[in-house]
């Protein structure tokens, strides 16, 4: 059965069924006049008059979802165009490897798009977040009169898809409301800043995470797999933490460790039920002290968002938390959004309304 694309940025609504076809790969659309973001930069410098065209960039990871993404966006393009292009600048810009994403949306912002809409899932739509930012400060446009900012927004067509389940809208861009959302930032000793919106964790769902990666041509079960590796030779640590600039406090025989700025990570499970990236703060979880037996017994829960109850789990609301092994091995497991950022120590903050969201 189809999916219900809707798309509504300011130029009118687009419908779009979307079938959910075997993967293949997929190559740029050959469609007449295709705008590329790079080759003709002058689409994206229009004037600040409310009667304007708007300048629409999608970020399409062609090789997403074992190359399902490519090959959904073909058949989406020619639609787009036909229903939007009357009042929009439509742009595609495919992205060619890691970190592609990023430098696509800096220059794009810089040339003062008014939207960039991921076309992927996750892993393309962290990149993108991490393209507002540069050297710790959110990118701006090269036209210091401009009246407008660039909003990002989501086609989901990525294996996961987490974020857009906290929005209860699956597979769709809603409404074309724009709200503004909370980005997490993530410091360590010498890196750069990190960003993410949706789950950042540490040690063994970091870890499972890490194998999971490796293994997304298997769909989902790529988490199954993921978990499984994860288990191997893994053992619970003491972590020490510091809560709001406060004092350290050890938590003991941690299993994993999760920063909410969403609700859902690893394909669906509800990790932190009680995040809304619209409140100013993470949703931290902590699982102590289990064993394989434990996560078979409790998933359930897990997934559906009921697991606060259960023994050894805790939870807290914070706007900023530092996490530190006790132990000093320097193999704790960190991610975010499904990315792995390497080992602890880490500082995790939250940026309020950083950024412009398409609902």
């Amino acid at each position: 059965m189809g999916s219900i694309n809707q798309i509504a940025l300011g130029c009118g609504i687009a419908t779009v069924r979307v079938s959910m076809a075997k993967p293949s790969w997929a190559v740029r659309a050959e469609l007449p006049g295709a705008p590329d973001l790079f080759a003709e930069r002058s689409i994206l410098r229009s004037g600040s008059s409310s009667s304007r065209r708007r300048d629409l960039v999608f970020v399409v990871n062609p090789s997403g979802a074992n190359g399902r993404t490519g090959k959904e966006w073909k058949k989406l393009l020619p639609y787009l165009r036909s229903r939007l292009g009357a009042d929009c600048n439509i742009c595609e810009s495919l992205t060619s490897g890691p970190s592609h994403a990023i430098d696509i949306t800096r220059e794009a912002i810089r040339e003062g798009a008014d939207a960039l809409i991921v076309v992927g899932g996750d892993g393309t739509l962290h990149e993108v977040v991490n393209g507002f930012f540069w050297a710790g400060k959110r990118v701006t446009n090269y036209d210091k009169e401009a009246t407008h900012s660039t909003a990002l927004g989501l086609i989901p067509l990525g294996t996961g898809s987490d974020f857009t389940r906290s929005f209860g809208c699956h597979r769709t861009i809603a409404k074309g409301q724009r709200s503004r959302i909370d980005v997490g930032v993530i410091c360590g000793e010498t890196d750069e800043p990190h960003y993410f919106v949706n789950v950042a964790d540490i040690h063994l769902s970091a870890k499972a995470g890490y194998h999971a990666s490796k293994y997304k041509r298997f769909g989902n079960l790529c988490y199954v797999i993921g978990a499984l590796k994860g288990f191997i030779r893994h053992r619970n640590q003491d972590l020490k933490i510091k809560v709001n600039e406060g004092e350290w406090e050890v938590y003991p025989q941690v299993t994993a460790l999760c920063i909410g700025n969403a609700k859902y990570f690893g394909g669906g499970m509800k990790i932190t039920p009680n995040a809304d990236p619209q409140n100013g703060k993470f949703e931290v979880v902590i699982l102590q002290d289990f064993k394989w037996y434990d996560f078979l017994s409790k998933l359930h829960k897990l997934y559906n968002g009921t697991h606060l109850s259960v023994e050894n789990v805790s939870s807290r609301s914070v706007h900023s938390i530092e996490v530190e092994e006790i132990a000093g091995s320097g193999s704790i497991y960190v991610q975010s959004d499904g990315e792995h950022l390497g080992f602890l120590p880490r500082k995790f903050c939250i940026l309020p309304s950083a950024v412009e969201m398409i609902c």
